[in-house]
């Protein structure tokens, strides 16, 4: 069976500082340090949600925090700059997936019923993905830090195609077809995903499965 390699394993790590800083926007006390953990999470859903209405730049760090009902400095304690709550939200909220083996997705003989279940494994079309796809695809342009994140997560995609596809397929596949094969699924795999989020009408992923199988002749 084939095995994937974890792409961009460093990516996956949370960006919260590990010693005590001094918030540059005002102070947090030490209870609200000591149970900072469900605060954290406030934090982070009240920039998901303005980031993804308003945008990155547009959504001042104080607005944040009032969201969050958390004083200014305990979000500056956690995240020390606004691009760190960017960061933090992919990272952990949309990660960089990774499967270790294509054990129970990948059929040999069945590359349409695989690619399908690998399309359900990864699970872009929830609705946490279409809120934070909205920010990736919309910050991607401007911040690089974003745009490496978008190319990881389509690497990774690309990754796990191949080698469901390589799985599947009775026979050696070559290199060449095997990769624009991929690409094809991935690309509608994730036009899938962001028709959903402009309520758009929606690829057919099942058709697509099975026109790769069959330019593959498998």
């Amino acid at each position: 069976m084939a095995r994937v390699r974890t792409a961009a394993a460093g990516r996956a790590r949370a960006l919260v500082p590990e010693a005590s800083l001094s918030p540059p926007g005002g102070s947090s006390s030490a209870s609200e340090v000591a149970g900072g953990g469900k605060a954290r999470e406030r934090i982070l859903d009240a920039a998901e949600e303005l980031f993804a209405a308003d945008g990155f730049d547009a959504t001042p760090t104080a607005r944040i925090a009032r969201r969050a009902a958390v004083a200014k400095g305990l979000l500056f304690y956690y995240f020390p700059r606004k691009m760190d709550l960017l960061r933090t939200l992919f990272a952990e909220r949309l990660p960089v997936h990774s499967l270790s083996s294509v054990s129970g997705v990948a059929v040999q003989g069945d590359v349409a019923g695989s690619l399908l279940r690998l399309a359900d494994r990864i699970g872009l079309t929830g609705q946490h993905w279409q809120v934070l796809s909205a920010i990736l695809f919309r910050e991607a342009s401007t911040h690089p830090d974003v745009r490496d994140h978008l190319r990881a997560l389509y690497s990774t995609l690309m990754e796990l195609t191949e080698a469901v596809l390589d799985a599947a397929s009775p026979r050696k596949l070559d290199h060449g077809r095997r990769t624009a094969a991929a690409g094809t699924f991935v690309a509608v795999l994730l036009h899938q995903a962001n028709s959903q989020r402009f309520n758009g009408p929606a690829p057919d992923l099942g058709a697509t499965a099975e026109i790769v199988s069959g330019a593959l002749g498998a």
